[in-house]
């Protein structure tokens, strides 16, 4: 992890103390449990702590402490607003990152740091009488890589989680005793929603309760945990609660940040410009209102869990129109397209939905990519030429779009200052609606 622990020497550097004195105070605690890997804890538990309080885990970067972690961003001070605990854990091992990589750290009560983690918390479960329906996890970096670790290994425990500059679960995981993966780091490491989820279901084999929702953070500039993480984190954990990697919504909190909500479950913020030098003053705050500590009312808690492939969502079918003008879903099929920029590459996301009277049995989605744009990889789709005209097909898995239902694929790119998206898409020889 020597690149990691390079670029976050930075971070540590910007991480001023935010919290003004307060009589509580970031206490150590030994003897909490099953610790196999020698981690540290530390807590904090504010004065206005109620009688059965929130539980959040706040997971530090490379070089970190969790008392470094306490002291350089918001989480505590938002403790002593809203009365949850805070644990922070520190690793102990050189280098001070987290086990996200070996296969003990991917396994449900494996061998390594989830377990002493999870030890932390039943510690402040049985301690301070926490409420084991509200236990959630945040982290940066190898943190966030931990907080996507946690939510897939530990599904019965948290409720939620908050990942800045991580990445997607089981990415970094390495062979021969290496700590570090290269081709995950720099965003090399693509695969389907369905391989992504796939790797989280088999953390826990047999588990069928409810999957935690996950938020995702993640800086276009980014160069260390590159950007294409973003998406690949998107993929898996849409893919882990059956939905459809298409936005639901789409806002702009501040400018620069473009959030996409899936669901209730699933939502991510791409931070425009921003490197690995997360979280930023008022991300934190963000992340407790994700899980609804901050008194607000937070999203419905997931269903159980769905079955690995997500369901097409129905639409109604369409009317015909008296009126010249065609209605915008009247056609045989309708593309959505977004595009996630960052430096000299670009993250493409498209939908396709049958609005035809037929299923489509296979496809061919047909488009122009604009000037300066050159596919290096893609995901549920084979896209060929590299660039120009040029055509996405179905794989052996993919092929059947059922009437009203979609049909998913992404790819990356190169660009030369162009991010424009296509203009038009025809399906199978026929033109589709853009949205």
């Amino acid at each position: 992890m020597k690149r990691l622990l390079a670029a976050l020497v930075i971070l540590a550097a910007g991480l001023l103390p935010l919290r003004p004195a307060q009589a509580a105070s970031l206490v150590e605690v030994t003897g909490f449990g099953s610790n196999p890997t020698n981690l540290r804890m530390h807590l904090y538990v504010p004065d206005n702590v109620g009688p059965r309080p929130a539980i959040l885990v706040a997971v530090h970067y490379c070089t970190g402490t969790g008392p470094a972690f306490y002291s350089g961003t918001e989480f505590a001070s938002l403790a002593d607003r809203y009365g949850f605990i805070v644990i922070y854990p520190s690793a102990t091992r050189s280098g001070q990152c987290f086990d996200v990589y070996t296969s003990g750290a991917l396994t449900h009560n494996g061998n390594s740091d989830p377990v002493g983690i999870v030890s932390m918390v039943n510690y402040v479960k049985s301690r301070y009488n926490a409420d084991p329906d509200r236990v959630f996890a945040t982290g940066a970096s190898s943190g966030g890589m931990m907080t996507n670790v946690l939510l897939g290994d530990y599904p019965d425990v948290f409720r939620a989680g908050a990942a800045f500059m991580g990445v997607p679960f089981a990415c970094f995981a390495t062979t021969g005793g290496s700590t570090w993966n290269s081709q995950c780091a720099n965003g090399q490491l693509i695969r389907t929603a369905q391989q992504w989820g796939d790797l989280v279901r088999g953390a826990y084999p047999g588990y069928t309760g409810p999957r935690p929702r996950m938020q995702i953070w993640h800086g276009t500039e980014d160069a260390t945990l590159r950007y294409p993480n973003f998406q690949e984190q998107i993929k898996q954990w849409t893919n882990v609660h059956g939905l459809s990697q298409t936005p639901t919504s789409t806002d702009t909190p501040r400018s620069g940040w473009t959030r996409t909500r899936y669901g209730t479950q699933v939502e991510a913020i791409s931070l425009q410009g921003v490197g690995h030098n997360l979280p930023l003053s008022g991300q934190a705050a963000m992340a407790i209102s994700f899980f609804g500590l901050d008194g607000t009312q937070p999203s419905p808690s997931p269903s159980p869990s769905p079955s690995p492939s997500p369901s097409p969502s129905p639409s109604p079918s369409p009317s015909p129109s008296p009126s010249p003008t065609p209605s915008p879903n009247n056609g045989p099929c309708r593309v959505a397209y977004t595009v996630n920029p960052w430096n000299t590459g670009l993250t493409a996301s498209v939908t396709i939905t049958n609005t035809g009277t037929s299923p489509v049995n296979s496809w061919n989605l047909a488009f122009t990519l604009p000037s300066g744009q050159t596919v290096t990889s893609a995901w549920n789709s084979t896209v060929s030429p590299a660039s120009g005209n040029v055509t996405a097909r179905n794989l052996a898995y993919n092929a059947t779009i059922p009437v009203n239902g979609t049909q998913s694929f992404g790819f990356n790119a190169n660009h030369s200052g162009n991010t424009a998206r296509p203009s038009a898409f025809t399906l199978n020889g026929t033109a589709c609606t853009v949205v």
